[in-house]
C-alpha cells in the first residue's frame, strides 16, 4: 500500500507544479508587476501637476464616480485633500505666484478658481460661456489650462469647441477665442510667452505668437496624429509632444518651430498602435525623457537631446495618465490602477440608499499614484524585461493548428456578463443567482455551448460599448475613447463620438480611430472579400448606410442597425437573404461580420418587449445564422465567433469583464476550456485564420483561440431550438420598473442612464433584491466645490 501511496504523491505533486494557476490578468491580458510605492486615488486620474515649491501634487480626477482633484503630499505619500466638483476634464494649473489653483470643470463649462496654501479653498469659478439651456452643458468643455509668465492671461483650450480661450483672471473676461483645430488638448507656454496647443483630434500643434497684448495665430506644426501631452526641456528649445495613437513621440525645434524627431515608442516587433504614450516629463537635467505608456502599463525611458533613443521601460499600474520628475523621484499616475474584479452585489431594487457606483464597470476602478527612484540606466535592462514578460512580448505567441478555415462570421452582441446567460450551464463556472436569461429564454446558446465548446474566462477588453465595438473591430481603444467615456457615461456632458461618428454626425477624420483603423481596412488591405451587416451604421431614409467611408461599400443596406423596434430574427432574414445569394453563386466572402444588438433590451419600457422575449429574439437569431452555415456548402471552411462588445449590463461573479464567447464550426469540440482569453485574442486567430496581419500590439501578441478544434470535422448541421419565450411577451405599464424606465433614452446604444438601466434590468426579471452598500473609495478631506 505504501508503495502505492508514495508515486502517487509524487505524482500529484508534479502535477499541481505543472498546472500552477495563470497569473491574474487584467482584461486586457497583461499581468502587472509594478515597482515603487502606490497611493491609492480616486476614479480615473487624469493628469496633475507639482504645486508652486513641489511639496504637493495636485490630481485631476475625471472618472465615473467622481470628479474633481486629490491634493498628495510628497513627503508623506498621503492624500491630504479631496474636493469633489460637479465635473472637471484635465485640466490644472497654478497661477505663476502659486496661491491660485485653477481646475477645469468639464461639462459646467467653467474654471473654478481656488485659493491655494498648501491645500485649496474656493474662491470663485469663471462661467466660459452663457448657461446651458439644458441639463447636458459641455458647449465648450474647458481641458487644459495655462497662464501667462506675469499671471495676466489664463489660456483654456475649449475642447468642444475647437478653440483657444484668453482670460483676464482679474475680471474673468474673456479677451480672445482663437481657433486650434478639432478637439484641442494641451497647453504649454514658451518663455517668450507663445503658447502652443495640440490639436487631440488633428495632426497638428497650433501656435500662438504675443503681439501688441493680444496673440496672434502662428505656425501651425504637423507632428502626427493625435497630439495629446507636450513638455518642453529645460531650456525650452525643444518641445516634446506625445502622437498617443500612432506610439510616436514627436520633437519640435521651438525656434524655429519645425520637427527635428520623431521617436518610436511601439511596442518591440508590434505595429505602431497599442503604446499609447500619453503623458510626458522631462528629468530636471534635460538628459532623461518619461513618457507615460497608457495600455504598455510602463514608463518609458529615453535619453533626451540630439540622440534621443529608448532606453528601456519601468512597469507601473494599469493605464498610466501622467508623469512627474522631480529630484530623484517619478511619480506615475496611473489611471485604472490595480484593476476590476467581480460584481455580484451591485445595487439592486430594494435598496434605499445612495447611489453606488463603484461595481459597475467604469466605477470599479480607482486610479493610483506611484512614487518611484529614478531607476540608474543599469537597472533598465532587467526592469525592461519586467515589462515584457507582463505584456506577453518575451515569447512570441504559442503556434496554434487551425483547421482550414476560408471563411469567418463574426457575430457581435450587447453587454452581457457570462453569469447573465450562462451562469446555468453544467460544468461551467456559473452563478444561476445572477442568470437572467437561462436555458428556456436562450436555449440556442445553450446548446451552441453544450455541443461546440464553452470558454468561461473569456472577458471583453472594453469597459462599454463606447470603446468595446473599438476593441471589437479595431484590437485597440484610444486614449480619446479612455478619458472621454467616463465623463459621458455618467451625464456630464459630451457627445458620443464613437462608431464612427464625432459629435452625433459621421466624419472622414475621426478622433476616435487609430492609426491602424480597423477590422474592415485590415480585409481592404489584404485584398480579402467581405461584407458588414449592422455595425458601425445608422439610418438614412429607409437604408442602412456605413459611418465609415471604406466600410460603405461592403455594408447591407437593407440590414438594420441599432432599432430596438426591429426584432434580431427581421436581422437573421435579411442576412439569410444575402447568405442563400452567396450560396447560390458559391461567392461567400472570406469575412462576415453581423451585428445582433437586441440582448441589450428596452428595460421594462411599457408596450415593449420583455428583456426575456429580446434575449430570446436574440438566441433564436443566432440559432437561425449557425443553422444556415451548418445546413450549406460553406459549413467545413466557415467559423463563427460569437461574443459580445462589453459586458457592463450585468453582475458576474468571477470579474466585471467576464462574457460568453462562443467559438462554432464543423471541427469543434465539445467541453468546457478554462483558460484566459479575451476580445483581442479573438482578434488574433481571425487575423491568422484570414492572414491579414496585426492592427495593433494587442493582436499581434494576442492567443490564439483555437483549443476547441479537432482535426476532423464532423458534418453533421445544427437545427435552431425556438425559445419559449415569444416576442409578443411584453412590458406591463403599472410596474415600478416601466416607471423608471421612462427615464431611458434607448435612441442609440448606451445613451440610457446605466446605473438606472441595470436597475431596470434587474428589477424587470428577478424582482426586488437588497445589497449592501459599496462606499465609493474616496479619501480623507472630502470637499465640494459646486
Amino acid at each position: 500500500m505504501r508503495r502505492i501511496w508514495i508515486p502517487a504523491l509524487i505524482a500529484l505533486c508534479c502535477a499541481c507544479r505543472a498546472k500552477a494557476p495563470e497569473p491574474k490578468r487584467l482584461p486586457t491580458g497583461a499581468v502587472l508587476d509594478p515597482v515603487g510605492a502606490a497611493v491609492g486615488l480616486g476614479s480615473m486620474p487624469v493628469a496633475m501637476t507639482f504645486d508652486y515649491d513641489s511639496t504637493r501634487i495636485v490630481v485631476v480626477l475625471s472618472g465615473y464616480r467622481e470628479q474633481g482633484f486629490q491634493v498628495v503630499d510628497r513627503a508623506s505619500r498621503q492624500v491630504v485633500q479631496t474636493v469633489v466638483q460637479s465635473a472637471a476634464f484635465l485640466g490644472a494649473c497654478f497661477s505663476p505666484d502659486g496661491r491660485t489653483l485653477y481646475v477645469s470643470g468639464g461639462n459646467e463649462d467653467r474654471v473654478y478658481v481656488y485659493d491655494w496654501r498648501g491645500t485649496a479653498t474656493l474662491r470663485d469659478s469663471i462661467l466660459l460661456g452663457p448657461p446651458p439651456v439644458d441639463s447636458i452643458g459641455g458647449r465648450v468643455y474647458p481641458g487644459g489650462l495655462a497662464c501667462s509668465a506675469d499671471g495676466s492671461r489664463l489660456y483654456v483650450a475649449e475642447h468642444l469647441a475647437d478653440s483657444l480661450l484668453v482670460i483676464d483672471p482679474v475680471s474673468h473676461h474673456v479677451t480672445q477665442r482663437l481657433s486650434t483645430g478639432r478637439y484641442p488638448y494641451g497647453i504649454v507656454v514658451g518663455p517668450k510667452g507663445k503658447v502652443y496647443v495640440s490639436a487631440w483630434g488633428g495632426t497638428w500643434v497650433a501656435t500662438f505668437v504675443p503681439r501688441s497684448g493680444t496673440l496672434e495665430a502662428g505656425r501651425v506644426i504637423a507632428v502626427g496624429r493625435h497630439p495629446s501631452s507636450m513638455a518642453f526641456d529645460p531650456q525650452h528649445q525643444r518641445l516634446y509632444v506625445t502622437c498617443a495613437a500612432s506610439d510616436r513621440i514627436t520633437v519640435v525645434d521651438t525656434e524655429r518651430d519645425s520637427v527635428v524627431a520623431s521617436l518610436n515608442d511601439a511596442a518591440p516587433g508590434a505595429p505602431s498602435e497599442g503604446s499609447t504614450p500619453n503623458g510626458l516629463a522631462v528629468s530636471p537635467d534635460g538628459h532623461r525623457l518619461y513618457v507615460a505608456e497608457g495600455d504598455n502599463n510602463a514608463v518609458a525611458v529615453f535619453s533626451a537631446g540630439d540622440d534621443a533613443a529608448l532606453l528601456g521601460r519601468i512597469p507601473v499600474d494599469w493605464y498610466p495618465t501622467a508623469v512627474l520628475a522631480g529630484g530623484d523621484s517619478l511619480w506615475v499616475l496611473n489611471g485604472k490602477g490595480a484593476g476590476t474584479g467581480p460584481n455580484p452585489e451591485r445595487k439592486q431594487p430594494g435598496y434605499k440608499g445612495h447611489r453606488v457606483d463603484s461595481t459597475y464597470t467604469l466605477g470599479q476602478t480607482s486610479g493610483t499614484l506611484r512614487a518611484l527612484a529614478i531607476p540608474h540606466d543599469a537597472d533598465l535592462a532587467g526592469l525592461s524585461r519586467r515589462v515584457a514578460v507582463s505584456n506577453g512580448w518575451d515569447k512570441a505567441p504559442a503556434p496554434a493548428t487551425l483547421p482550414p478555415f476560408e471563411h469567418v462570421v463574426y457575430i457581435i452582441r450587447e453587454n452581457r456578463t457570462f453569469d447573465q446567460v450562462l451562469g446555468d450551464l453544467p460544468g461551467a463556472d456559473g452563478d444561476t443567482s445572477l442568470t437572467f436569461f437561462p436555458r428556456a429564454v436562450t436555449p440556442n446558446a445553450h446548446a451552441l455551448a453544450e455541443r461546440f465548446g464553452i470558454f468561461d474566462r473569456f472577458f471583453v477588453n472594453g469597459e462599454v460599448s463606447g470603446d468595446g465595438h473599438n476593441w471589437t473591430t479595431a484590437a485597440y481603444a484610444s486614449d480619446y475613447v479612455q478619458k472621454t467615456i467616463p465623463s459621458g457615461y455618467s451625464k456630464r456632458g459630451r457627445s458620443y463620438d464613437f462608431d464612427g461618428l464625432n459629435r452625433d454626425k459621421p466624419t472622414d477624420d475621426d478622433v476616435n480611430e487609430g492609426s491602424s483603423g480597423y477590422l474592415w481596412d485590415a480585409a481592404q488591405n489584404a485584398g480579402i472579400t467581405f461584407r458588414n451587416f449592422g455595425e458601425f451604421t445608422r439610418q438614412e431614409g429607409h437604408r442602412w448606410v456605413a459611418n465609415k467611408p471604406r466600410l460603405e461599400a461592403h455594408t447591407d443596406t437593407e440590414y438594420p442597425g441599432w432599432d430596438l423596434d426591429i426584432p434580431d430574427t427581421l436581422r437573421a432574414e435579411r442576412w439569410l437573404a444575402a447568405f442563400q445569394r452567396q450560396v447560390a453563386a458559391d461567392s461567400m466572402p472570406a469575412l462576415s461580420i453581423l451585428w445582433l444588438p437586441n440582448d441589450h433590451t428596452s428595460g421594462a419600457r411599457t408596450g415593449k418587449p420583455t428583456p426575456r422575449a429580446y434575449a430570446a429574439d436574440n438566441d433564436l437569431a443566432l440559432g437561425r445564422v449557425v443553422e444556415a452555415i451548418s445546413q450549406s456548402t460553406f459549413w467545413k471552411t466557415t467559423v463563427i465567433y460569437v461574443l459580445e462588445d462589453d459586458a457592463q449590463d450585468g453582475p458576474d461573479h468571477v470579474d466585471s469583464h467576464r462574457s460568453p464567447l462562443l467559438v462554432i464550426s464543423a471541427y469543434n469540440r465539445a467541453g468546457v476550456y478554462r483558460h484566459f482569453a479575451n476580445t483581442t485574442d479573438v482578434l488574433a486567430t481571425i487575423d491568422r485564420i484570414l492572414k491579414l496581419g496585426a492592427m495593433s500590439k494587442f493582436d499581434q501578441f494576442g492567443r490564439s483561440v483555437a483549443e476547441c478544434f479537432g482535426t476532423k470535422p464532423d458534418a453533421s448541421g445544427y437545427r435552431a431550438i425556438r425559445p419559449g419565450v415569444p416576442w409578443t411577451e411584453v412590458n406591463a405599464d403599472s410596474t415600478r420598473a416601466a416607471v423608471l424606465s421612462k427615464q431611458l433614452d434607448l435612441s442609440r446604444e448606451d445613451r440610457a442612464d446605466v446605473t438606472l438601466f441595470n436597475h431596470v434590468l434587474w428589477l424587470a426579471v428577478k424582482g426586488p433584491q437588497r445589497a449592501r452598500p459599496h462606499a465609493a473609495p474616496l479619501a480623507t478631506g472630502v470637499t465640494a466645490a459646486n
